[in-house]
């Protein structure tokens, strides 16, 4: 096994994809189960994706979108953009054309990079065409003029073809081949580390999603380093992680395993027979899943056991102490950890230390990782807690976003001038340094692993014809962490049935926001604090 390495190193995520192509040109990268690629096949991917941004006139720091489930094609957008000296903006699959033409503008995208397939699950062309007026009747895709978005010109694909708006894969990648590769390394080698690699647009206590800041930094120091030295089981890792690509919790761990030249399993869509079978045929060393509802579907496969999965020596997973004694007990000896993350801080900083006894890696979320700093904040005082006391975490240090893209006032509300990033999340910490999360201080909730504002479902349904009033709390759910429940006062006269408002939802905002409860309430009914409606009462009443 290779040794622990004591020293830092930091690049720009390009080149973390060269040196393995280097080292491991032959060694699979990541299986799709599907579909597959090698750390050659990857990187000529991506590079045939950089030549034909930068023929399609995408220049050195422009910002391109990628919209697409996981599978070769995203990787070699992300990565093809990355080398082009661009930043990447994943777009999440779930979202509805609103969201989306949301990031497109706010976003000032130049480029929209998606793919298409017979058999999708989500027609993407179509949802972006829905998003941004005049992209279904462009008569040239790869030179857009577009009144109401001008910064996009260039609307491709990197798999399919017959889409209107989008110029189909094979001549898009084709208009590369005038490229000189030469003009691909200039590009890749400009980049600092502390440029800007991606922005990640997360809902938080706004109407639209907000776009994180991450530098090439941010989201490869820790990454890579956790993979070579906490994560590392032997000379060659196989990680599994089932989520989406455009969530950080899985985009982390990819670009760690990339850093380290280790093979990364994952599937178009989580399906836990298949991901089962996929860890045994690819020799797993630790799986990610992450959340209460992965965790529960692969402990009901008899196979997900130690005999069936000798290899498997450390899991990462995020849940109530019952589930994590299971998990435990079907794995004795397994390194179980359990990690704070968010979006803004590049996911991971903290996580379970080696020397953690059991009862700490299942009842906290680990101590700050290395080079990271937190404060616990009382949020009314702003002065710092005690430990054992309540209050929220700000974290400071290389992994945390540079702000909220075109929001100054946002970036303003969560950064102190000194660096520390208000995460809105309330934590306590032990004496022995350990994390123990309480929930959320923001009025923000956890829906099976994405942050959802309850402004933005509130206000989507206010524009419903007879609704007065909207208040949206999370109730517990033991898959999905909390799903939405919305408390509604309609206006004088007005008839609208809980059914109408949930069916409103459906195809205008994405899935896992469309509250699995209405409740009306009558005007002057409203629990109210001093000036504001009390969301604490209300939740109360779904108890």
């Amino acid at each position: 096994m290779r040794a622990t390495r004591e020293w830092t190193e930091v690049s720009p995520i390009g080149d973390l994809l060269i040196r393995s192509a280097r080292l491991f040109g032959d060694r699979k990268a990541v299986d799709f189960i599907d579909s597959s690629t090698t750390y050659d096949e990857l990187l000529r991917g991506a590079r045939n994706v950089a030549a034909s941004l930068i023929a399609s006139g995408i220049g050195y720091r422009d910002h391109v979108g990628l919209m697409a489930t996981n599978g070769v094609p995203f990787l070699h957008g992300i990565f093809g953009a990355l080398l082009a000296g661009c930043v990447i903006v994943p777009i999440n699959v779930r979202h509805k054309s609103r969201e989306v033409g949301h990031i497109v503008r706010n976003g000032r995208l130049k480029a929209i990079l998606a793919t298409a397939s017979d058999d999708e699950y989500v027609n993407f062309t179509e949802v972006l065409s829905e998003a941004v007026s005049g992209l279904a009747e462009a008569a040239d895709p790869m030179n857009l003029s577009l009144p109401e978005t001008p910064d996009l010109r260039v609307a491709a694909l990197l798999a399919g073809d017959g889409r209107a708006g989008f110029v189909d894969a094979d001549a898009f990648l084709a208009a590369g081949g005038s490229v000189d590769p030469a003009t691909i390394n200039d590009r890749r080698l400009a980049v600092n580390v502390r440029d800007l690699a991606m922005i990640l647009y997360t809902s938080g206590t706004t109407a639209d999603p907000k776009g994180c800041l991450l530098t090439h930094e941010a989201l490869s120091r820790g990454t890579v380093e956790r993979a070579d030295t906490r994560f590392r089981v032997g000379d060659h890792d196989v990680h599994w992680n089932a989520g989406p690509l455009f969530h950080i919790a899985a985009l982390g761990p990819l670009v760690g395993c990339i850093g380290v030249g280790n093979t990364f399993l994952s599937d178009t869509f989580y399906d836990p027979v298949r991901a089962v079978a996929q860890m045994q045929r690819e020799g797993v060393t630790m799986a990610w899943p992450w959340f209460p509802a992965l965790v529960q579907g692969l402990m009901d496969q008899e196979a997900f056991s130690a005999e069936a999965l000798p290899q498997l020596r450390k899991i990462m997973m995020i849940g109530p102490v019952s589930l994590a004694e299971k998990v435990a007990a079907r794995f004795p000896g397994v390194d179980l950890m359990q990690a704070c993350g968010m979006t803004e801080t590049s996911g991971i900083f903290a996580l379970s230390k080696a020397d953690d006894t059991f009862e700490e890696r299942t009842v906290t979320q680990g101590k700050m990782s290395p080079g990271m700093s937190c404060r616990i904040v009382d949020p009314e005082t702003g002065q710092d807690c005690d430990d054992g006391q309540v209050g929220e975490i700000w974290v400071r240090g290389y992994c945390v976003t540079e702000g909220y893209y075109r929001a100054p006032e946002k970036t303003a509300e969560a950064m102190t001038p000194d660096g520390w990033f208000k995460t809105g999340d309330m934590y306590v910490r032990t004496p022995e340094g350990n994390l123990i999360f309480f929930g959320r201080y923001k009025d923000m909730l956890k829906v099976g692993g994405e942050n959802v504002a309850a402004i933005e479902i509130e206000a989507f349904l206010c524009s419903y014809p007879g609704v007065r009033s909207v208040e949206v709390v999370g109730r517990p759910d033991p898959r999905l962490d909390e799903v939405p429940v919305a408390f509604v006062e309609l206006m004088a006269n007005a008839e609208v049935s809980a059914e109408t408002l949930i069916e409103y939802c459906k195809g205008r905002i994405a899935r896992y926001k469309i509250p699995v409860e209405v409740r009306f309430m009558a005007p002057g009914a409203w629990p109210m604090s001093a000036t504001k409606v009390d969301k604490r009462a209300l939740r109360q009443l779904l108890i």
